[in-house]
């Protein structure tokens, strides 16, 4: 598998994850101006913007850059919550308190099956 499809497969997985946790999605991979959203979702409380970090690795979880969250650096946190804030200006939170989540999807490296999803809540919120 490439590395988009590998983004796009864990996007996917996130998403699933999320609605199996009562969470709409409203919308994948949001573009506001130069920065994109990998998933906005929301229940009746919030509206998540959610960056997804999906690695593969061996069924230990031996990951040899880092942890997935360890990708989502200071300059990514500053451009999703620009794009946060520009969608927020289009009304759509309809009284919703928005939260940051990072999501990382771990896949075994040789067949791409899913080993574990982590949930990082409110990951880099500004509140």
């Amino acid at each position: 598998m490439t590395t988009t499809e590998i983004g796009r497969l864990g996007e996917n997985l996130a998403a699933k994850y999320l609605k199996r946790k009562g969470f709409k999605i409203l919308e994948k991979n949001n573009r506001q101006s130069h920065n994109e959203i990998d998933i906005i979702a929301a229940d009746k409380e919030y509206i998540l913007f959610v960056e997804v970090k999906t690695r593969t690795t061996n069924q230990e979880l031996t990951l040899p850059y880092g942890s997935p969250a360890s990708a989502v650096t200071k300059e990514k946190q500053r451009r999703t919550v620009r794009a946060a804030q520009s969608y927020l200006l289009g009304g759509k939170a309809k009284g919703r308190q928005p939260r940051m989540d990072v999501i990382e999807v771990y896949l075994e490296k040789e067949t791409g099956a899913l080993l574990k999803i982590h949930h990082i809540i409110d990951a880099f919120g500004v509140r």
